[in-house]
């Protein structure tokens, strides 16, 4: 599933929801389900997407309206209005399926990369504006702020056949079975289409696509490629659903095949999901090199191929190597951009200056004093996995002041405060004690006790003595004096104010029953334990008596 982009951006990309549906502009990379979710419930005008795009999700959501999309073609830029200023989108081929597409947003915000569901090549990378591109290990004019980056086969370290290379490797497995008098290729999926075409023009042959079964994909190949289609279940080649139950379904069919005294169908599964799965399979290099360079049967009578419409780890690293971006941000769940190695190597400890775009995307102002130092590790997105900005300051009297639209009032930084990138942008500084912004004075008269505020800028000048004296040692029931003298300024002039406080304890010294409920609910509500009172003067008393007394003998 697509991720929502920071609330600091004035659009949003694949993704439909109530948050989204807040931005003033909608981006829709191409029209695979898992992008378009929550579309009919949460769109609104306008949708940038490619005309074909717009085709198929109007097939898919007849009631959607047209109206709603705003067309934008690979090469073409657009130039966008905003409140916030005006940016510009250029939309460039994604190579994933038909229709799909990146988008580089350049704007007040920054240059953002969106990648959108991909397959990086050298020759789609180099369309990039030149400006975004290294050479000879330079680097480029003008680098990109952000990659919003497809990581889904980002674990996958095996090197991936090219989309060409896979499609010669179906028609290999089909000549290769000569014999096979039907062929089921399992291409039902947006992006498979090329298969099809490829198959249907070496072999002369169209391709059977049960309407009525298939609807969906029938329909989307009505708009991509409808002449290899065909309503004749007697042609060689049939599409055949991957999903769900392809094994029952593909063992169904063998076995009707051997009822029937029939050559056994070849059953073709072009996917990487296959060996994906299968990596950590125990094989030599030579073993593995021939199972990605042709058809591999497995158990079930299926025959996979390895084509893949996402990049893998070799091809992201190979292209982050070439764009060279500041932060790089995954749009897959499954894998985080943490784990790349360029990220690991370029982005961990990146220095975060005043005017670092990162605020803007978080939407939050920011105020740091000259000799604060602010350091920052790259941050995946979902927050499942996070990884914190680390502020260190030189001087516990730097000012760190932060603020949001929400009005946030945060207290002076600790030692590892955090920072959510995506999905609610917030700061959160972890405070072990009471709110920066208030001291908490607790009253004890009688039984009850009440909890005054005093605000943090009260002068240094006035100083708080405490003296506690232990009226009755040898009673159960101690009366306690505690005089709060607050020394007035000599401009005031004024007579020193006491303040005695006689307290009934019942409870023993050490424990926190003597804290009114009141009290414990409010440490309780700041997720800190309450504290422990300060033995009496008596016990330290005692206890130094003790050590003098052994210390003697």
């Amino acid at each position: 599933m697509p991720i929502e982009l920071p609330r600091g951006l004035p659009f949003s990309v694949d993704t439909w929801s109530p948050n989204s549906k807040r931005k003033r502009h909608h981006f829709l990379t191409h029209a695979h389900k898992d992008h378009t979710s929550g579309i009919l419930t949460h769109s609104c005008y306008p949708i940038y997407t490619t005309h074909l795009t717009k085709l198929l999700v109007l097939q898919n959501y007849p009631q959607l309206e047209g109206s709603l999309f705003v067309g934008i073609e690979v090469g073409e830029s657009v130039v966008i209005n905003d409140p916030e200023g005006e940016f510009k989108v250029t939309a460039f081929d994604a190579n994933h399926c038909p229709g799909a597409v990146m988008f580089l947003f350049e704007g007040n915000f920054g240059n953002i990369l969106h990648t959108g569901d991909c397959r990086l090549t050298p020759e789609g990378v180099r369309c990039l504006p030149e400006k975004y591109i290294s050479k000879k290990g330079k680097e480029p004019r003008c680098q990109l702020d952000y990659v919003f980056l497809d990581c889904t086969f980002g674990k996958f370290t095996q090197k991936l056949p090219s989309k060409h290379s896979a499609i010669q490797q179906v028609l290999n497995c089909i000549w290769k079975h000569p014999a096979a008098t039907v062929v089921y290729l399992t291409c039902d999926l947006l992006g498979q289409e090329d298969i099809l075409a490829a198959v249907s023009e070496t072999f002369g042959s169209k391709i059977f696509v049960d309407e009525v079964a298939n609807t969906e994909s029938f329909r989307a190949l009505t708009l991509t490629v409808p002449e290899i289609l065909t309503q004749d279940p007697s042609s060689r080649f049939h599409m055949f659903d991957g999903f769900p139950k392809l094994y029952e379904r593909a063992a169904k069919k063998i076995a009707e095949a051997q009822a029937n005294l029939q050559p056994e169908p070849l059953i073709i599964r072009p996917s990487a999901q296959w060996y994906a799965c299968e990596e950590g399979y125990s094989e030599t290099e030579s073993q593995r090199k021939l199972r990605f360079n042709e058809a591999v049967r497995d158990p079930n009578g299926v025959w996979h191929v390895c084509y893949s419409m996402h990049s893998s780890r070799g091809e992201l690293e190979w292209a982050l190597q070439l764009l060279v971006p500041k932060w790089v941000v995954s749009t897959t769940p499954s894998c985080l951009a943490m784990e790349l190695d360029y990220v690991k190597k370029h982005c961990s400890g990146t220095k975060l200056t005043l005017d670092d775009r990162l605020w803007k995307l978080l939407d939050i102002n920011v105020e740091i004093s000259s000799e604060t130092e602010v350091t920052a590790r790259v941050l995946d997105y979902p927050s499942v996995v996070e990884q914190p900005i680390q502020i260190s300051a030189q001087s516990q009297s730097s000012p760190v002041k932060v603020t949001s639209r929400q009005l946030l009032s945060l207290s002076p930084p600790s030692k590892r405060p955090e920072v959510t990138l995506f999905g609610r942008a917030r700061l959160g500084i972890p405070d072990s004690g009471f709110p920066a912004e208030e001291k908490i004075e607790s009253i004890k008269d009688s039984s009850q006790v009440v909890a005054h505020k005093m605000d943090q800028d009260v002068p240094f000048e006035n100083e708080v003595e405490v003296k506690c004296e232990n009226i009755l040692e040898s009673k159960l029931d101690t009366e306690l004096k505690c005089e709060n003298k607050l020394d007035s300024t000599k401009q005031c002039g004024k007579s020193v104010k006491k303040e005695v406080l006689k307290v009934s304890v019942c409870s023993p010294i050490g424990s926190s029953r003597n804290f009114s409920e009141t009290l414990r609910k409010l440490y309780r509500s700041m997720n800190v334990p309450v504290p422990r009172p300060l033995p009496s003067l008596s016990e330290l008393m005692n206890s130094k008596k003790g050590t003098k007394r052994r210390f003697e003998s």
